[in-house]
């Protein structure tokens, strides 16, 4: 299914061109919320938007309802925007209501009102199905992910990052974006809430540096991803595992706990190349962090070797892979990935 970036989508509105429809296909919620707001901007004033933004749900049976709303005139306002939510709950309908849904969309692009733009979203879509099929050729289908390899993903997220900083009216140094992208795991609400956070922390700078990220966001859960590192040179495995079901317990997300480990062994792997340094007040300009941090990834560089930890952060993006999938049970995931990080699977498996 051909998609169109967020860029892209508002390019083509920049630019004027007509769009009666539009599809937002993506799981990621930060996004989706972005385009929402920018679409409304775009097309109904704010003294308008009261009456000229509505909201529906496939999922809630209101298909038929939306697509008559948008074949309504607004009131007081030149255009309007309706959402219809859930549309992927159409394809779990029975045949006859599914077939029924899919003639009223078609019905609608025949003779698309010019005075609405119809928003469509839906987190996935079966493409073997009628409605993909329908929906790919009559409306503008806008990626609202941020890919699916580890890699696409933090790349992704340290370009939002950027973009969000500049909302901001502050820049983050080279390799800021970087470090506080993989922590929060390209997790982009909490991303933009961290920006948010250090845009006031480094106030009339402007300039969010490597140390900020590191003194304001990494340092939250240096004892938890620094003690863990003790366990995994060690190969304590039993160990690492009572640690993270501690942590499970105490509430922490898989997903955050995960961009923790991958910070830390890129810090480990940054200090194993580190030269001509014994401390961590020295290294701490070169890694980009803090004094005492700096220390603590010197010390655990020292026994991991280099082979092991570019293992070990091959097995950090399998792990990250399955937890994104969904199919996986995240602490079984997580167990899965300290055995390996602790017994050297993860070599065997990374030069297999």
């Amino acid at each position: 299914m051909a998609q169109v970036s967020r860029q892209e989508m508002l390019a083509r509105l920049e630019k004027g061109k007509p769009i009666p429809a539009v599809l937002l296909l993506g799981e990621e919620p930060y996004l989706r919320d972005a385009l929402r707001a920018q679409l409304i901007e775009k097309f109904v004033p704010e003294a308008a938007r009261t009456w000229a933004v509505s909201r529906y749900s496939a999922g809630r049976g209101e298909t038929q309802s939306a697509l008559e709303q948008a074949q309504t005139l607004p009131m007081l306002a030149p255009k309007q925007v309706v959402f219809l939510e859930e549309v992927e709950a159409i394809e779990k309908l029975g045949e006859k209501n599914r077939d029924a849904a899919v003639e009223q969309m078609e019905a609608y692009f025949a003779n698309p009102a010019p005075f609405t733009v119809l928003v469509l979203e839906a987190t996935s879509l079966d493409q073997r199905m009628k409605l993909a099929k329908l929906l790919v050729e009559k409306t503008l289908v806008v990626e609202v992910g941020l890919g699916d390899k580890p890699e696409d993903r933090l790349a992704a997220a340290v370009d939002l990052g950027k973009s969000i900083a500049k909302e901001q009216g502050v820049e983050l140094e080279r390799g800021a974006a970087e470090d506080l992208a993989e922590f929060v795991a390209a997790d982009l609400m909490r991303l933009k809430t961290e920006i948010d956070k250090l845009s006031t922390f480094v106030g009339e700078k402007k300039l969010i540096s490597r140390g900020d990220v590191a003194a304001l966001v990494v340092s939250e859960k240096t004892t938890t991803v620094w003690a863990l590192a003790d366990l995994l040179a060690a190969r304590k495995s039993a160990k690492a595992l009572e640690f993270l079901e501690r942590l499970l317990r105490d509430g922490e997300q898989p997903l955050q706990l995960l961009g923790g480990i991958s910070w830390m062994y890129r810090k480990l792997i940054e200090a194993s190349e580190v030269k001509g340094v014994t401390n961590g007040w020295q290294a701490a300009r070169a890694l980009g962090m803090r004094p005492e941090q700096a220390e603590l990834a010197l010390q655990n560089a020292r026994k991991i070797s280099k082979p092991r930890l570019l293992a070990g952060l091959e097995a950090l993006r399998r792990a990250d892979d399955r937890l994104k999938g969904g199919s996986d049970d995240p602490r079984a995931v997580l167990e899965f990935l300290l055995i390996e990080l602790t017994s050297g699977n993860a070599a065997k498996v990374a030069v297999r």
